[in-house]
C-alpha cells in the first residue's frame, strides 16, 4: 500500500484526522487542568504518573477519559 500525502487525502478523511485530534487535545487539556488543580489527596494514583500518561501517551482519547472517570475521587 502506497503512503499519500495530505494533500492527496480525500478533504472528508483530513476534516475526521482533524477533528479527531482537536477533541483528543480538549480532553487532554481538560484532564490536565482537572489534575493541576484538584489536591493530591482527591487523586487516585500519583499525579506525576497521571501528569505524564495524559502528556505522553498517544491513546485516541482513552487515557483522558479513563483519568475523568476512574482517576479521581469524587466527594
Amino acid at each position: 500500500m502506497a503512503r499519500k500525502r495530505w494533500s492527496e487525502l480525500d478533504p472528508r478523511l483530513r476534516q475526521g484526522i482533524l477533528l479527531g485530534g482537536a477533541f483528543e487535545a480538549g480532553l487532554k487539556l481538560a484532564a490536565l487542568i482537572d489534575l493541576a488543580q484538584r489536591p493530591r489527596s482527591d487523586i487516585r494514583g500519583s499525579k506525576a504518573a497521571w501528569a505524564a500518561a495524559l502528556t505522553l501517551v498517544n491513546s485516541g482519547g482513552v487515557v483522558p477519559i479513563v483519568y475523568l472517570l476512574r482517576g479521581r475521587r469524587i466527594r
